[in-house]
């Protein structure tokens, strides 16, 4: 059996590649290799990784293609969203099917660095597909970890508004905070935000009697009340267990009243809403109840239904 060289076991590569190096057609073409699509082949025993799918498509495609939307976000280590299909911009009007590759087309490229487009420009053509709650989550995420930059969003915004996205970019802009520490974070203080309820404090420093200083996720000063999100690490991490003992012990000490929102929950808006809405209650808040009329619905509504939901006309 032909013994396969080295570089030719550990990802993707082309048929040129492969004949140049001295695999012979027949070989190729056999049991130890896998095409993943025209001209593109990888060692059948080789488990792609994402970066590994992404060369494989570049090989493909044509030169100019750059990743963009979701695609060019988790490349750039956002944490979210379906890693199939993969999503390419190309200028011009390319017609290619590539297994599991969207390939947009556009009159003109975004803005990018020679691998994908940028932070702004993929997010714009994000919130061309994405529902209201992902965008804002995303966009949040995004700002928090400086990856993108709000001003260079909206002014990408507003010098290209035909490109597809665009406006709703514009429109999300006001609803985006870069203050959230994640991803679950974005998410409940939009949930708090769509809902009428009053408005926290994001992240700010409280200094409780003892002189101990507590950053809360959601902070309402007003009755005394914090909202904590409490992923799976805070279960899974003996650390963090540990630490959130102590910290609940202290908001205790302090007589602030907190309410431990998990993801479980999360998986249930209206009643993590309520149970928000308990929470200041129990603290003395004597106002409106959650609301969840059009503008909670509007939350999980794919944005473009939003923005524009009588100007269907066609965007490039």
């Amino acid at each position: 059996m032909f013994v396969v060289p080295t570089e030719f076991r550990a990802g993707p590569f082309t048929r040129a590649e492969a004949l140049a190096a001295g695999v012979t057609p027949r070989v190729l073409e056999g049991v130890q290799f896998v095409r993943l699509h025209h001209g593109v082949y990888q060692h059948r025993a080789h488990v792609p990784c994402f970066a590994d799918e992404l060369r494989a498509a570049r090989l493909a495609l044509p030169e100019g293609a750059r990743t963009t939307g979701i695609t060019r976000l988790q490349e750039l280590g956002l944490d979210h969203g379906p890693r199939a299909p993969l999503h390419f911009v190309v200028e011009g009007d390319h017609h290619l099917a590539l297994a599991g590759v969207f390939l947009h087309r556009t009159v003109a490229m975004p803005p990018e660095d020679g691998t994908g487009a940028s932070a702004e420009a993929a997010f714009v053509a994000y919130c061309a597909e994405a529902r209201v709650i992902d965008a804002i989550k995303v966009g949040s995420a995004l700002l928090h970890s400086d990856l993108m930059d709000v001003v260079v969003l909206e002014a990408l915004a507003i010098e290209q508004p035909w490109r597809r996205g665009c406006a709703e970019a514009q429109w999300l802009i006001e609803h985006l905070d870069g203050r959230c520490r994640s991803l679950p974070e974005a998410e409940l203080l939009a949930l708090v935000r769509f809902s009428g309820m009053p408005q926290p404090e994001v992240n700010e420093p409280l200094e409780l009697a003892d002189g101990l200083v507590i950053t809360p996720d959601l902070w309402f000063p007003a009755w005394r009340r914090v909202v904590e999100y409490e992923g799976s690490q805070h279960q899974e991490d003996r650390d963090q267990y540990t630490g959130d003992i102590d910290r609940y012990a202290a908001y205790r000490r302090g007589g602030v009243g907190y309410e431990q929102v998990t993801k479980e929950l999360m998986r249930n808006p209206r009643t993590t809403v309520r149970r928000v809405h308990r929470s200041l209650v129990e603290g003395g808040y004597d106002g409106p109840a959650p609301e969840f009329g059009d503008l909670w619905v509007m939350l999980f509504r794919r944005l473009s239904d939003v923005v524009r939901p009588l100007n269907p006309s066609r965007r490039r």
